[in-house]
C-alpha cells in the first residue's frame, strides 16, 4: 500500500485495533500462549505485576485472572492486588493514549454528519459530561475488560495524571476483590 493511499484510509487505527484483536483472540488458545500464561505465575509479585498489564484487555482478562487467582493462594493477596494495580496502570495507560489520540480522531468526521441531530445534543448536555467518566470507572472497577470504561473516560476532560491515580485504585479494588475470593 502507497504512502499516498495509506493516508486517505479513514479508519486505519480502527481497523488495526479490530485485526489485533481477532488475532489475539485466536492466539490466545494455542498451547504455546497457555504455556507463558502458566510461567508468569512463577513469578511472584513480578508476575502479578505483568498480569495486571494483561488484567485490562478484553482477550487477556480471563488468563491474567486465572495467574491472579493461583498467585493469591502463595502469596500476600494485599500485595499481590498492588502490584497488579500498578500493572493495570501501564495497560489502561496504553489503552487510554491510543483511543484518546487515534480512536476519538478517527470519529470525529462521523460525530460531524450527526450534529444536526439530537446524539450530539445528548454528548453534548451537562448529565453526560459527568454520567459518562463516572460509568466508565465503574466498569474499570469491575472484573469486566476496561476498554469500554476507558473509551468513556477518554471522552471526558480528564488529565493522564488523574486518570493513571484514579484506574490504580480501581484496579486495586478490583483485583483485591478476585485475589480474596480465591482466598476464601
Amino acid at each position: 500500500m502507497s504512502i499516498k493511499k495509506r493516508k486517505k484510509w479513514a479508519y486505519q487505527n480502527t481497523t488495526l485495533l479490530v485485526i489485533s484483536l481477532v488475532v489475539l483472540a485466536v492466539l490466545i488458545e494455542t498451547p504455546y500462549v497457555q504455556a507463558i500464561v502458566n510461567h508468569i505465575g512463577t513469578y511472584g509479585y513480578i508476575g502479578s505485576f505483568i498480569s495486571g498489564i494483561f488484567f485490562v484487555s478484553t482477550f487477556t482478562v480471563a488468563p491474567a485472572s486465572v495467574v491472579l487467582f493461583h498467585l493469591a493462594e502463595e502469596y500476600n493477596p494485599i500485595l499481590i492486588a498492588l502490584t497488579a494495580g500498578a500493572g493495570a496502570v501501564i495497560g489502561d495507560v496504553c489503552l487510554f493514549r491510543f483511543f484518546k489520540d487515534q480512536i476519538f480522531q478517527e470519529f470525529t468526521p462521523l460525530l460531524s454528519r450527526l450534529k444536526q441531530r439530537n446524539v450530539v445534543a445528548l454528548f453534548r448536555s451537562p448529565y453526560f459530561a459527568w454520567f459518562t467518566p463516572v460509568l466508565g470507572a465503574i466498569i474499570i472497577a469491575s472484573p469486566f475488560p476496561d476498554e469500554i470504561g476507558i473509551g468513556m473516560m477518554g471522552l471526558g476532560k480528564i488529565k493522564e495524571w488523574q486518570f493513571m491515580i484514579l484506574t490504580y485504585l480501581l484496579n486495586t479494588v478490583g483485583i483485591l476483590i478476585i485475589v480474596l475470593v480465591a482466598q476464601g
